[in-house]
């Protein structure tokens, strides 16, 4: 398969979700024996990262943003085939309909919200042979 969007541009959005992804705040319940007292402070962040930046999510918006529909249903697609909702033989039918919640204007915030996009984006492509090994500062 060839993508519509450009490898080196699915390699990035991988990177920065990566990125977006280490430095989300922590669910983690402090009520089951929590006894790290950094850990009680509100809204306490995951042991990846110490400080929020919002130029790293800015970036993947900027990311997604910058694609053409085709490329973002595209990109939605793979995640799904990544997550298992699809198979790479249904992906007519996984991108058909990516590409009507790219149209009613909600793909991108699915993709934001997406528990662990970097890696049903990377599962996906990988089930169609794509990876980003070689691709940049990526390998």
């Amino acid at each position: 398969m060839d993508p519509l969007t450009p490898l080196d541009t699915l390699c990035r959005i991988i990177l920065r979700a990566r990125e977006y992804e280490a430095q989300t705040p922590s669910d983690y319940d402090e009520g089951e024996g929590a006894d790290n007292v950094d850990d009680e402070e509100e809204g306490a962040l995951s042991v990846l990262d110490d400080d929020m930046n919002d130029g790293i999510e800015e970036e993947l918006q900027a990311a997604f943003d910058d694609l053409g529909e085709d490329q973002l249903a595209e990109v939605l697609a793979f995640c799904w085939v990544g997550q298992g909702t699809y198979d790479t033989g249904d992906w007519d039918e996984a991108y058909d309909e990516a590409l009507t919640e790219v149209r009613a204007k909600s793909a991108i915030e699915s993709l934001m919200e997406m528990p662990m996009l970097a890696s049903v984006l990377e599962s996906g492509m990988a089930a169609f042979e794509l990876t980003c090994e070689g691709v940049g500062d990526l390998s």
